[in-house]
């Protein structure tokens, strides 16, 4: 079992748009509502291709009640911890061209015991037998950026391997502390880490370097339409396809770890491939829809083992 831990989860409402008129009225042609947030992204996706998982969530106030309601409905496995905070909606406006506008309202604050709480949930399904676990997203207001390290050392006491994927203050924190199996930032979020643009692949390998020599075992670097690289002490494997017109790139990079994660003890290259043809297939659909098997080309993805440090990563 994958157990996933979103600590600060949101009601996703996407709306399709022709085009986004900046201080203009739109008018939607579309509407979607899902269950929103990282990790339970990576359960959702997880669930559809047959793999056992349970999403580890805060929740409270109507649209808290809404986003477990949408979890059973998918058939997601979810432990909801009742917070006094209400859960928040994040709304995505999509164009006709695929290009995404994101508002993330900030969720909820949680207090010492609903931070408690949360972790006692996470302690008592990791008893119940992971595999894994993924925490995964931003942190609400009172978690403390060193949540996420407190997650990592509790999956640690009892043997399980620990994924993780976010970004900015919680994430140097994380990788500070070590002891993390995965880490999947976008190429952004890694360059915002080493504290410079990465512009070319042996600028990626170089930077998740300091990762690994931190303590982290495998890099997984998202790079949108340009597929990803992954590192790790053994090599390093860049994957990709040719080009898509996406629907939605919103929750894709989710996707793309959900994949990684569900070919858990596959070699690196074959786990690269699938996370990369997951991504792919989950940017075709609208709003935050996760792609089920029949979606998945694995037969399109191209692995290169060892790339030419030189590559720009705009050509790949």
């Amino acid at each position: 079992m994958i157990v996933t831990v979103t600590p600060n989860p949101s009601v996703d409402r996407a709306l399709d748009l022709d085009h986004l008129a900046v201080g203009e009225v739109n008018r939607a042609h579309a509407t979607h509502v899902h269950a929103g947030g990282k990790g339970i992204n990576v359960s959702r996706a997880l669930v559809v291709h047959g793999r056992t998982t349970r999403a580890v969530l805060p929740a409270g106030g109507p649209d808290g009640e809404l986003l477990v309601r949408l979890l059973a409905e998918q058939g997601v496995p979810a432990r909801a911890v009742p917070v006094r905070g209400e859960t928040r909606s994040n709304i995505t406006l999509v164009e006709s061209t695929g290009a995404t506008t994101k508002v993330n309202a900030p969720g909820p604050t949680l207090d010492a015991d609903d931070v408690t709480a949360l972790l006692d949930a996470v302690e008592q399904e990791i008893a119940g037998g992971a595999r894994m676990v993924v925490g995964a997203g931003s942190l609400p207001v009172g978690a403390g950026d060193d949540f996420f390290v407190r997650l990592a050392q509790l999956a640690a006491r009892h043997g399980v391997p620990c994924a993780l994927d976010t970004s900015g203050a919680p994430l140097a924190c994380a990788v500070a502390a070590g002891a993390l199996d995965v880490v999947k930032p976008n190429d952004e979020e890694l360059g915002e880490l080493v504290g410079h643009e990465l512009v070319t692949v042996g600028d990626v390998v170089d930077a998740a370097g300091t990762l690994l020599a931190r303590g982290t075992r495998q890099v997984l670097v998202s790079l949108g339409a340009h597929g990803a690289v992954l590192v790790d002490p053994s090599g390093v494997w860049w994957a990709g396809g040719p080009p898509l017109v996406p629907a939605s790139t919103v929750g894709a990079g989710d996707t793309t770890l959900a994949g990684f994660l569900a070919a858990l003890g596959e070699p690196s290259a074959v786990r690269l491939a699938t996370a990369v043809g997951w991504g792919r297939a989950a940017v075709l659909l609208p709003g935050t829809a996760v792609p089920r098997p029949a979606d998945v080309h694995l037969d399109e993805v191209r692995v290169v083992e060892q790339p030419s440090l030189d590559l720009l990563l705009k050509e790949l």
